[in-house]
């Protein structure tokens, strides 16, 4: 705290002193002057800010510099206080962070008016308290000025109570200090449909309007407590002014309250509806109100202050307060998110390259793995068709020379002919398997020209008349060996039964590709059959179906007795994405 000396009586010394002697004794009332300001200024009351406590750990306050809580901190207490070695505490305090909230905080400090009722005996049974705590709605600081605040409390009457009594009291928490001012007291009861009944008024109204004092007896009430002279009567209002009662507390190690007498208590009607009326204004604190806790802080700066206040909740004109600041974390400043940009997208490259770079390395393996299976198959395919068809076709052509021999018996004609009949179907046996194994028919466009080439020949071999509408067939499109061979066995199946049972004169065959679906119908105009007579084992219908079943397609016939047979293949195949 600084002191200032006015200049003006430095100089009127100056004028006074008009020699050495006079000179050194202003110059030594100018310095006992000073000491006695600040001697003066040392008495006066001081408030400070004891310490800040932040996650458990106490901050040091520097005097003009503001206070850096950290971007963690998660509770915030604040201890003050009158500084050390004041002989003058003010009263009360207030304190309140700015920048966080507008309300002053000033304790847990309440003062009430009671209800208690009594036996028959005149002993207390029970008692009802309605606290008032901070400042009433309309209090400005003066008695005379400030407005009075309704309020109205119904209760029920105890069982066994016979009268009942009323309390103005500031025995609440040892250190509540502060003004309660109670007006126009009034307390009616109701028992069942009965009407009300006035049982209790307040006793100025029923005195004269005077300034002059009133005293205990003439209000029938008494004064009690452990400081009684803090119960007081007032007169509160400026134009018509009435008097209340008031408990104007300043001790923070007493209590007063206001009692009425006990013959004034009346009598009441146990379960009776007990309605207590009266006007009110109070300002009321807490004389031991030294710290203060606040929650994590969002961030941003924040003035915590601290004031003295009067009996009547005026300011005194002394005051402590500590600037802080919560800074932003590093997590929402922008260099952070500008590095975490950099790193993620760093991140989501390097790990599209990898998972890229794995695939291919994945697709490699496989493509190599499956260029091998090819190799292979390609192998066997021509191994079979080097080796035993040329094998299969030189028996053929033996037993066909063989035929030319004039010398044959009947019986040895007869057997090769036969062998040089299954030579042949041998031969065509040897080249439907070097189709299904080689690898470069593993396409649509392939299976498509081999089920035209397969049906055509049956057809021929039988004089049947048959049809083939193929629409046109992706090359692209890949169709595995296993497929390729259970298709075509289905489709021979189902020519064979039509050729051997139906007693056809024509057969249809319609090839289409659509929305990656292969569907093959088979249809003639034979006699048809019952499908629900048994002769599905005669067909092989069930071996068609198992076959399609297992490559993942379906096989349906359609058919009935005198209008003819149509066998439908579906298959869906899927574009390969290698």
């Amino acid at each position: 705290m600084s002191i200032t000396i006015p200049l003006q009586s430095f100089f009127n010394l100056s004028r006074w002193a008009r020699g050495p002697m006079r000179a050194g004794l202003a110059l030594w009332l100018f310095v006992w002057l000073s000491m006695s300001a600040v001697h003066a200024a040392q008495a006066t009351n001081v408030i400070e800010i004891k310490s800040v406590v932040v996650n458990g750990k106490s901050m040091p306050l520097r005097e003009g510099r503001k206070l850096n809580l950290g971007s963690t901190a998660k509770s915030l207490t604040f201890y003050f206080g009158p500084a050390h070695g004041d002989n003058h505490p003010p009263l009360r305090l207030r304190c309140r962070l700015e920048g966080y909230e507008s309300k002053w905080h000033e304790g847990d400090g309440f003062m009430f008016l009671a209800v208690r009722f009594f036996n028959a005996a005149g002993d207390q049974i029970d008692q009802k308290n309605f606290q008032v705590t901070g400042e009433s709605a309309g209090w400005d600081g003066t008695l005379k000025s400030a407005a009075l605040a309704h309020r109205r409390e119904t209760l029920v009457v105890p069982p066994n109570a016979a009268r009942a009594s009323v309390v103005i009291s500031s025995a609440g928490p040892p250190s509540t200090v502060g003004t309660y001012v109670v007006a126009n007291l009034a307390m009616s009861e109701s028992s069942g449909n009965s009407s009300s009944t006035i049982l209790l008024q307040s006793p100025f109204d029923q005195l004269p309007k005077s300034n002059m004092p009133v005293n205990d007896t003439q209000v029938g009430w008494i004064r009690d407590g452990t400081h009684l002279s803090m119960a007081k009567i007032v007169q509160i209002g400026r134009d018509l002014p009435v008097k209340a009662f008031a408990i104007e507390d300043n001790d923070t190690f007493a209590h007063a309250e206001w009692r009425l007498l006990g013959q004034s208590a009346p009598p009441v009607t146990p379960g009776g509806h007990l309605v207590v009326e009266w006007n009110e204004m109070f300002s009321i604190g807490d004389g031991g109100f030294n710290a203060i806790g606040y929650p994590e802080l969002k961030p941003g700066g924040y003035r915590f202050r601290v004031i003295g206040v009067d009996l009547l909740g005026n300011p005194d004109g002394m005051e402590a307060a500590v600037d802080l600041f919560v800074p932003r974390p590093f997590w929402v400043q922008p260099w952070f998110w500008g590095t975490m940009l950099v790193l993620v997208t760093a991140a989501i490259v390097g790990s599209g390259r990898y998972l890229v770079w794995r695939r291919i390395k994945r697709e490699m393996v496989k493509l190599k793995n499956q260029q091998a299976l090819e190799s292979e198959r390609l192998r066997i395919a021509h191994d079979i068709h080097d080796d035993l068809g040329a094998r299969v076709t030189q028996i053929t052509m033996v037993s066909a020379m063989s035929l030319h021999d004039p010398t044959l018996s009947e019986k040895t004609r007869e057997d090769l002919n036969q062998i040089k009949r299954m030579s042949r179907d041998l031969v065509t046996a040897l080249y439907e398997t070097v189709w299904a194994v080689n690898p470069e028919y593993d396409n649509l466009d392939a299976l498509g020209s081999y089920l035209c080439q397969m049906v055509n020949q049956q057809c021929d071999r039988t004089q049947v008349h048959c049809r083939l509408n193929v629409s046109e067939l992706p090359h692209e499109i890949q169709v595995s060996s296993q497929t390729r061979h259970n298709i075509t066995m289905v489709v021979k199946e189902a020519i064979n039964n039509v050729i051997k049972h139906a007693k056809v004169s024509e057969v249809v065959m319609n090839v289409t590709w659509k929305d990656n679906v292969l569907d093959i119908t088979i249809e003639d105009n034979g006699c048809g059959f019952d499908a629900h007579n048994g002769q599905n084992g005669h067909y092989g219908l069930t071996n068609m179906k198992k076959r399609m079943q297992n490559i993942g397609g379906n096989c349906s016939i359609e058919t009935r007795p005198g209008s003819g047979t149509a066998v439908r293949l579906q298959m869906l195949i899927k574009p390969s994405t290698t």
